[in-house]
């Protein structure tokens, strides 16, 4: 039987280790995040991208559980140093999506 899968908000604020005064492609392992999560993308990232003023992030995922879309951002090199700090997963349900 197929897990039946939901949509998630996941946040991000800044790690220690991320420097406010650079781009987000500037910061330290910039090469291996984009690297992981273009290998995760398919199938679970809908959306994504940084909140530009305050250096954190925001996920929208399809997955079964919470405990999948933690297990999924788990090896994250961002998460592991400190570049990024999950702050919260919120289990979404969509009433309106005007994408085109």
């Amino acid at each position: 039987m197929a897990r039946m899968r939901t949509t998630f908000v996941v946040l991000s604020g800044a790690g220690p280790h991320r420097d406010l005064a650079r781009d987000t492609r500037e910061q330290p392992l910039w090469d291996e995040h984009a690297r992981f999560i273009d290998g995760i993308t398919k199938g679970f990232i809908l959306m994504a991208g940084p909140f530009e003023d305050e250096g954190g992030s925001m996920l929208i995922v399809r997955a079964a559980s919470e405990a999948e879309v933690r297990e999924k951002l788990r090896a994250d090199p961002w998460h592991i140093h400190g570049i990024l700090q999950l702050q919260s997963i919120r289990r979404w349900d969509i009433f309106i999506d005007e994408r085109e």
